[in-house]
């Protein structure tokens, strides 16, 4: 009974997690829902800059810190480890959801492109970055990465295998291509508000802190083996001549 209730947990948590990425998409991309990233609403500028800034350090916060192994060794104490990612990943929506919620915008223009074509190419990015955040979690493994895998072990009385070294595909040629995809749909704006790049810039500080914080973990696990494929394999934008060696296998990310 137990199993099954993790199972049931992980998938309705999985559901409002992809539900909740479903609505991040159009909350950034400023499309048809009920609250957007530029929804025209009054705010006084200072009240709404202080809200947003402390939403995106709500966000980073709860991110960071509960991705961290130390964390994770404590919060397992109190949440049983088959559902410790799924928790993660739901405390994660519902902060996503108080953002989306709670985001006051601020209208202020700071760029406007109204070329056809630049804006095809704009779009294009934006979309693009999207794709390759989900593309990106199924080349690390999907399930696992939002909880549904240790569930499901956890039903039929498995133990996960240990986490494995592995650069598939994109991670060959870049170490973060999830991260990079983020900040691709974060800044592809044709029409940039000041909230909206307070919203970007925010995120991309944290995507900065994040990596760091991530890739401290990565050494720790796995050693000289990711610090070979460090100095091997840029961070975000893949360059000409580096690459990871065939003999490198890229882990299962510890973080989000």
């Amino acid at each position: 009974m137990a199993g099954i209730a993790s199972v049931l947990y992980g998938a309705v948590v999985y559901l409002l997690f992809f539900g909740t990425i479903l609505y991040a998409i159009a909350f950034v991309g400023n499309l048809p829902v009920p609250k957007v990233i530029d929804s025209a609403e009054t705010s006084s500028l200072v009240p709404a800059i202080v809200i947003d800034v402390f939403l995106l350090a709500v966000f980073a916060i709860q991110h960071s810190v509960m991705a961290r192994p130390a964390f994770k060794r404590w919060w397992t104490r109190f949440v049983p480890q088959a559902v410790e990612r799924t928790t993660y990943v739901l405390l994660a929506s519902l902060v996503l959801v108080l953002l989306f919620w709670q985001w006051r915008p601020i209208l202020t223009p700071v760029w406007s492109v109204t070329n056809p074509t630049a804006v095809l190419a704009i779009q294009v990015v934006f979309w693009t970055g999207w794709g390759l955040v989900f593309l990106s979690t199924f080349l690390l493994n999907h399930f696992e990465l939002f909880g549904l895998g240790q569930v499901y072990a956890r039903l039929h009385g498995r133990t996960l295998p240990a986490p494995e070294f592995r650069t598939p595909f994109l991670y060959k040629r870049v170490r973060h291509p999830l991260y990079l995809g983020f900040l691709m749909a974060f800044w592809a704006a044709p029409s940039m508000t000041l909230g909206h790049l307070l919203f970007a810039v925010g995120t991309t500080g944290y995507i900065l802190i994040g990596i760091w914080l991530e890739e401290r973990d990565l050494v720790e696990l796995f050693g000289d083996q990711y610090r070979r494929y460090r100095e091997q394999v840029s961070m975000l934008i893949p360059l000409p001549g580096k690459k990871a060696e065939p003999v490198i296998k890229r882990p299962r990310q510890p973080a989000e």
